[in-house]
């Protein structure tokens, strides 16, 4: 079974990376390091499989966590990407300038590291990208710790997709900072770094959605890259698994329910992914792409 895109029309939340696949990357100015969101769709398309935390603006979480397969794409072309993600978010309903987000994943992006290799990467705003946040550590914002196991922006081997990470976002009782945790067992995670609670407004104190999956990125008329491991999902294609709730001691004290009490799936476009059911604290999604809209 394979959910199709009519099931995943979007509620009162609109998450900003898998609507526009949210990439900061350099702009040419006199300020080298000045970064901007491209936000725009009239020159692109976008695709995601995904599942959500189905909560509600008055809900309050402080963490989640999941484990990853990382796959590699060495010929993708520079106008694509291909990730695998999960973020953490705070969103007012309606109001697209309130979406707080700390994100954390891998992605295949030739336009920002200038190479086709799969890079860890992190991304942040305070105000749906309008004007605060960047991806990695571009800019001012996300913290990294000395003798972290990965460093925003590294390289990661694939090995034929045998490698996978776990990574937990949550929001420390010890300073109410969003810390990222890394690890290549589920059972033995490191701290990379976090985001300072001052740099957030609505995601100081909790956030309200948390989402998980895969996404892609192209340019109109384009065939769009594949996603995941570029396989239709199964035994062999692209997993998130270990999906958990996380709370603020950093432990994983909850686990969605399974069926539509628990997740939300989302899926863009059937003809070219598709996403399996949550079961078991998993789901498997991709695709071999293809798309032109």
């Amino acid at each position: 079974m394979v959910l199709s895109d009519h099931a995943s029309a979007l509620s009162w939340f609109e998450n900003p990376y898998l609507r526009n696949v949210i990439s900061f990357e350099k702009q040419s100015s006199s300020n080298s390091s000045l970064l901007i969101p491209r936000t725009g769709t009239e020159n692109r398309v976008n695709h995601y499989a995904c599942y959500d935390s189905n909560t509600t603006p008055k809900s309050v979480l402080t963490g989640g966590m999941g484990s990853f397969d990382v796959h590699s794409f060495p010929t993708l072309k520079n106008s694509h990407i291909i990730g695998s993600a999960m973020w953490v978010t705070n969103q007012k309903r309606g109001d697209y300038s309130s979406i707080n987000s700390a994100s954390a994943g891998w992605e295949v992006n030739p336009s920002i590291y200038g190479d086709s290799k799969t890079h860890f990467h992190t991304l942040w705003t305070a105000d749906g990208y309008k004007s605060t946040g960047c991806t990695n550590l571009e800019c001012d914002g996300f913290v990294p710790v000395n003798y972290a196991p990965i460093t925003p922006g590294d390289t990661i081997e694939a090995n034929g997709g045998q490698t996978k990470f776990t990574i937990k976002i949550f929001r420390s009782k010890d300073d109410g900072d969003w810390w990222l945790h890394f690890g290549y067992d589920n059972q033995n995670l490191s701290r990379v770094g976090y985001w300072p609670k001052r740099i957030f407004n609505n995601m100081a104190d909790h956030a309200n959605l948390i989402t998980w999956g895969g996404f892609t990125r192209s340019s109109v008329g384009d065939a769009s890259p594949a996603m995941g491991n570029g396989q239709w999902p199964g035994e062999t294609s692209a997993f998130v698994r270990d999906i958990k709730y996380v709370n603020t001691n950093g432990e994983a004290d909850s686990e969605p329910a399974p069926g539509r009490k628990g997740l939300r799936a989302y899926l863009s476009h059937h003809k070219c992914y598709g996403l399996s059911p949550f079961i078991n604290d998993m789901f498997s999604y991709g695709g071999p792409g293809g798309c032109t809209k």
